[in-house]
């Protein structure tokens, strides 16, 4: 299972203008990159594919159901998509 946490950025810059524009961010975590090994001089992972929040559904858990490990030790992809809306002048 998938979870995702989905940022929506509007632009509100007060300029007035046809066009309107949207920032549309998705934030996926994978796999987890903590080092269980580093105490002993060695380099080890668990192995944990993706990051899975401990949580309730809908709460922003940083600590994973799979490994225990926070948030931060997995790979962070983010994916930004601009939407641009355009509205053509009118031309009486």
């Amino acid at each position: 299972m998938k979870k995702r946490q989905v940022v929506v950025k509007r632009d509100a810059s007060g300029r007035s203008s046809s066009t309107s524009s949207s920032m549309v961010r998705c934030v996926r975590y994978g796999e987890c990159q903590k080092n269980h090994a580093a105490n002993i001089g060695g380099y080890a992972v668990d192995g944990c594919r993706e990051f899975m929040a401990s949580g309730e559904e809908g709460t922003s858990a940083l600590t994973c159901a799979a490994c225990g490990c926070h948030r931060n030790f997995h790979r962070r992809e983010v994916e930004t998509e601009v939407v641009c809306e355009y509205t053509p002048p009118n031309s009486s």
